[in-house]
């Protein structure tokens, strides 16, 4: 296992362990998440452990032009019960995705410390959010690091149904838009399989982020 000192330099694709692990320790500075997010690495551990750095085999992404969008979720788009906007309310998104993960497994990677560090880079302008509002509340949402033509999705939340699905779709919709081309969805969950994720082996994720990034 690779221990990481300072400065940073991650090992070679071919030192990552089998399940994904790459290296262990460092820090969250902004030059840090971004040299990573560049190489498919990103940040995921429990408050109390060191830093511990992942590039999983294979890896689940979104290709936005296979986005599915369920006969269920057509209808609530029509509605138009829900409120969409991007950038509006990105720590209390990073609140609401950690308050979501706890209640629902007792524990949490999106720490104080992840918070400041994505904070930070909400203010140099790579970290986004997209919100879901109902009635003037925030319902759901997403957030993630966007390098180049890549998004690299990190954690979303919803408090009413359909509220995360509804965020995620519109934002999709609009990363295509604006030239993305590759959504990292990181790890597999049937929902994001439902919405048209699909997995690829990590060599071709590392060359879709190096033709991308």
């Amino acid at each position: 296992m690779i221990i990481l000192g300072n400065p940073i330099e991650f090992p070679p694709v071919q030192y990552f362990s089998e399940e994904g692990i790459v290296a262990i320790g460092g820090n969250l500075f902004p030059e840090t998440l971004l040299k990573a997010y560049r190489l498919g690495i990103f940040p995921w551990y429990n408050e109390a452990e060191p830093i511990i750095w992942w590039c999983p085999d294979p890896r689940c992404v979104l290709f936005p032009p296979e986005l599915k969008i369920s006969k269920s979720m057509q209808a609530v788009l029509r509605k138009e019960n829900f409120t969409f906007t991007t950038n509006q309310s990105f720590v209390q998104v990073l609140e609401n995705c950690r308050a979501v993960n706890l209640q629902k497994h007792d524990g949490t990677w999106i720490s104080d410390n992840i918070i400041d560090a994505y904070h930070q880079l909400y203010q140099l302008g790579y970290a986004h959010s997209a919100e879901a509002w109902l009635n003037n509340e925030l319902v759901g949402g997403l957030y993630g690091i966007r390098i180049g033509n890549v998004f690299f999705g990190e954690s979303m939340f919803s408090k009413v149904s359909n509220a995360s699905k509804f965020a995620f779709i519109k934002y999709v919709q609009l990363l295509q838009n604006s030239g993305v081309v590759l959504v990292d969805c990181q790890m597999y969950t049937s929902h994001l399989q439902s919405l048209g994720a699909t997995m690829i082996n990590r060599a071709l994720f590392l060359r879709l982020l190096k033709e991308n990034c």
